[in-house]
């Protein structure tokens, strides 16, 4: 067994034995934690809820389908896989339909030709930037990002960037 595989099993039972040696009710405090996260959670679920709902209509309505057709051109003038933008695309908004078309990706173009390696290291390689935006900033009320969004976004191309350049010489 790896020690990656035992790093969360390891984390929990040494959070269980500090809190028996510190005598404290672990169901207690468990319980305690989790009635205090669930107004938290219910803060959150329009935010979450209309960001699912902005990404279902996006990829519906064709208009990714659309975007797609009209950056081709340009992607294909840098050399990037037209096939690659739905995914790039996606990403910064929605982890699930990132995965969603990655997996579409991988059955078409395969896992180890260039397009799929692109694409996975390229999933993994990025956030979802737009999700955890709405999602966490808008549980705690937070309206003004500042530089949030743009750092992430260019964090994001430039993983996106690396994704391609390591998938071209592997």
């Amino acid at each position: 067994m790896k020690a990656a595989e035992l790093a969360i099993p390891l984390l929990i039972c040494a959070l269980i034995i500090f809190a028996l040696m510190k005598k404290v009710n672990i169901y207690k405090a468990f319980t305690r934690g989790a009635k205090e996260a669930l107004p938290r959670l219910f803060s959150m679920l329009p935010y979450l809820a209309a960001m699912l709902c902005a990404i279902e209509v996006f990829r519906s309505s064709g208009a990714l389908g659309l975007l797609t057709r009209a950056l081709s051109p340009a992607a294909e003038g840098i050399g990037l896989p037209p096939e690659l933008l739905p995914v790039i695309l996606l990403r910064p908004f929605s982890g699930s339909a990132a995965l969603a078309l990655l997996k579409d990706t991988l059955t078409e173009h395969g896992a180890d030709g260039y397009v799929g390696r692109a694409a996975s290291v390229i999933v993994g390689s990025t956030e979802t930037v737009f999700y955890t935006v709405a999602l966490y900033f808008g549980a705690v009320n937070v309206t003004r990002t500042r530089h949030a969004i743009p750092a992430a976004l260019i964090a994001g191309a430039v993983g996106a960037a690396a994704g391609l350049l390591l998938a071209k010489i592997s």
